[in-house]
C-alpha cells in the first residue's frame, strides 16, 4: 500500500512538474518557475547542501545549482557548466540558462539518465564534450548522485587514467547514489566492464566504442535482479 501511495505521488509530481515552469519572460511566470524550482525541483533542499567535490584538477561534481550558487562558481573560477540534465525547458534549465549567459560562462548540456543507460554515441559525446569543456569545470544533475557520479568515474577511468576501480567509487552512497535501487543499473556497467575486461582485456573507452550496447545491458541488469 504505501508503495502503491508512493508511485501515486510521484505520478501526480511529475505531472505538475512537466505542467509549470516553461517560462520566465514575465514577472508573474517568473514567480511561478521559481516556486516550481523550489518546490517541484527540490531547489530548497539544496540551499545548503551542494553535494559538491572536486574530482580532479578543475573537475567538480556538484547537484543542480541555483543563480546564486553559479555566482559563487564564477569566483571561485569555475569558467564551464556541464548539465547532464539536457536542455529541458523547464525552471532549472531556464534559470541556470540565464544565470551563465549574465555571468559569462559557458553552459553545455548534454542528456542522461539515472535509471536508463543511454546510447553508445550519447556516451561518446559526453566524453568528448567532457575533453573540449573549457576548465576549471563543473558537471552535474539534479541531486549530483547518479548522473554526476556516471559521468565522473568515466572521466576519471577515460580521460584521468585512473582505475577502474578507483573510479567507479564516484558512484556511492556518501554522494547518495544506491545501488541496490534502479540507479544500480550504472554500477552495472562497470560490473560487466570489469568482467569482460578479466576474460578479453581492452582499456574502457575502447570497450565503450565497440561492446557497449545499452539494450543488452539493461537486459542483463534486470535479468540480475529477477
Amino acid at each position: 500500500m504505501l508503495n502503491s501511495l508512493k508511485h501515486r505521488f510521484q505520478r501526480v509530481e511529475r505531472r505538475l512538474r512537466d505542467l509549470y515552469g516553461r517560462d520566465i519572460s514575465t514577472p508573474k511566470a517568473r514567480r511561478r518557475a521559481w516556486w516550481h524550482f523550489q518546490m517541484l525541483d527540490h531547489a530548497f533542499l539544496r540551499i545548503l547542501w551542494w553535494n559538491l567535490e572536486e574530482i580532479a584538477p578543475g573537475v567538480w561534481r556538484s547537484n543542480q545549482p541555483s543563480p546564486r550558487r553559479l555566482e559563487i562558481y564564477k569566483k571561485r573560477g569555475i569558467r564551464s557548466v556541464i548539465n547532464l540534465r539536457g536542455e529541458a525547458r523547464q525552471s532549472p534549465y531556464l534559470f541556470e540558462k540565464e544565470a551563465c549567459d549574465a555571468l559569462g560562462l559557458t553552459l553545455h548540456s548534454i542528456t542522461l539518465s539515472a535509471r536508463k543507460l543511454v546510447p553508445r554515441d550519447q556516451i561518446l559525446d559526453l566524453l568528448a564534450l567532457m575533453r573540449r569543456a573549457e576548465k576549471p569545470f563543473v558537471l552535474h544533475c539534479k541531486s549530483g548522485s547518479d548522473r554526476a557520479g556516471f559521468a565522473s568515474a568515466l572521466y576519471l577511468a577515460v580521460i584521468a587514467g585512473r582505475p577502474v576501480a578507483e573510479a567507479r567509487r564516484q558512484l556511492h552512497w556518501k554522494y547518495l547514489h544506491l545501488s541496490t535501487t534502479d540507479t544500480g543499473i550504472l554500477d552495472h556497467v562497470f560490473d560487466v566492464y570489469e568482467a569482460d575486461n578479466a576474460d578479453r582485456p581492452i582499456g574502457l573507452e575502447d570497450w565503450l566504442t565497440t561492446r557497449y550496447d545499452h539494450e543488452a545491458l539493461t537486459e542483463s541488469w534486470q535479468a540480475s535482479r529477477s
